[in-house]
């Protein structure tokens, strides 16, 4: 500690002696001196120990030559009693080696008898009292240093013990969407049987087979039908959801009429256009026809995109579009560009963020007009992804929807690794 700040604090100091002269010689070289200073005097070291038991003192000067006691056994009493305080041992002439041996045992300095003056005692009490407090600044620096150690190590004690339950919650996670998958898989697969029945039993009854049927039979029957084949779409799409979502889709690569399939698709489903008075257009242009990839995968993608359009829209028109579209990753690769548009009811814009999650419909109401799992366009999104394709979507409430898919010319053959819904 400078000399300054010695200073401007008043130093408790404790003289241990029993010559009351050589106290106050000690006294009139510190009344010498620019330090503030409390003097307190000891004859004997029974009486400085018990003003040590409760006074704290800044530094001791202490006689080596004491009636009960001499100044080495005094050291060391005092610091058994754990007082770090500085201890400057005053010794006689020649006393030199005595005042090392005290130095061992724990004394800070020495200093001669002989030897007293203001310069040399201001300068020994400097020294030994900025050593010291620097010494319990470091102490109480390490003491911290090792309680914040010590709430580090419990901290990340605590963060292993929870990343540990993290890991142990996320497998069963994944388990339990292992089984998730598997029981869908299990009962869509199970559920498609009896209803394929039922629809085969309803359409030979709509043939009026084995006896003709009255009006009101027909209608029912009809009803029958629709609503099997309905809850029929639903399995599948539950059934094609669980085999994306468990990592299970293999392409079966192919050349194919891209043109030809999506024609083909499009007639498919006029069917359900005509019914809602809906206009149902085609534009294509496409040079090259051919495409290699899984033709099925592709097929799907239009059905959902498409189905969904003529669902969702109550007047106006449906268009499926398919061009050729340089890709902007790799201009050299070609792409072909899918496009649906209607004049729907459209997807406000806070849809537009889950539009493709899995479940997630506009209307998640149990009284929405419009049925379905949610998991066309979940699925949809996988199987463009699998193909290496995107697909975004341009939508505006009561003005219609766009949904743009962009498919590689030619996808790379290999098995498709698990695929995550997007």
């Amino acid at each position: 500690m400078p000399m300054k700040n010695l200073m401007n604090s008043t130093l408790k100091i404790l003289v241990v002696d029993d010559d009351a002269v050589d106290r106050m010689a000690i006294e009139r070289a510190l009344n010498k001196t620019e330090l503030k200073f409390e003097l307190t005097e000891a004859e004997n070291g029974a009486v400085a120990t018990d003003i040590l038991k409760n006074t704290a003192f800044d530094c001791i000067f202490l006689d080596y030559w004491l009636p009960d006691q001499d100044g080495l056994h005094l050291v060391k009493s005092f610091r058994s009693l754990g007082l770090t305080l500085p201890l400057v041992v005053l010794t006689g002439q020649g006393d030199e080696q005595i005042a090392v041996e005290i130095m061992k045992a724990g004394a800070s300095d020495y200093l001669s008898k002989s030897r007293i003056s203001s310069e040399r005692l201001a300068r020994i009490l400097q020294n030994v009292v900025r050593l010291h407090r620097a010494e319990m600044a470091a102490v109480l620096a390490n003491q911290r240093l090792r309680e914040s150690n010590q709430r580090l190590t419990e901290q990340n004690q605590a963060l292993a013990q929870q990343r540990a339950q993290i890991e142990l919650q996320n497998r069963k996670l994944v388990e339990v969407s292992e089984l998730k998958s598997q029981f869908l898989a299990t009962i869509s697969h199970e559920l498609r049987t009896p209803m394929n029945a039922i629809m085969g039993f309803s359409q030979l009854l709509l043939q009026q087979y084995p006896d003709p049927l009255t009006a009101a039979q027909v209608d029912m029957v009809e009803r029958i039908f629709s609503n099997s084949q309905n809850l029929l779409e639903m399995l599948n799409e539950v059934l094609d959801f669980s085999r994306v979502e468990s990592g299970n889709l293999v392409l079966s690569l192919s050349h194919f009429n891209v043109d030809e399939l999506t024609l083909m698709t499009v007639a498919e489903l006029r069917a359900l256009a005509v019914k809602k008075n809906l206009s149902l257009e085609t534009q294509i242009d496409l040079e090259n026809p051919l495409v290699f990839s899984d033709q099925e995968c592709v097929r799907r993608v239009l059905i959902n995109l498409l189905s969904n359009a003529i669902k969702f829209t109550d007047s106006g028109e449906v268009c499926v579009s398919l061009h050729a579209l340089k890709n902007n990753e790799n201009p050299e690769a070609e792409c072909i560009e899918l496009v649906v548009k209607d004049t729907g009811i459209g997807i406000p814009p806070e849809g537009l963020t889950y539009i493709f999650e899995p479940f997630r419909q506009v209307d998640q109401t149990v009284t929405r007009q419009y049925s379905g799992t949610g998991l066309g366009l979940a699925i949809t999104a996988s199987l463009v992804k699998a193909m290496g394709g995107t697909i975004r979507v341009e939508s505006q409430p009561q003005v219609g929807s766009k949904f743009s898919v962009q498919l590689p010319r030619q996808v790379e053959a290999g098995l498709v690794p698990a695929v995550q819904v997007l």
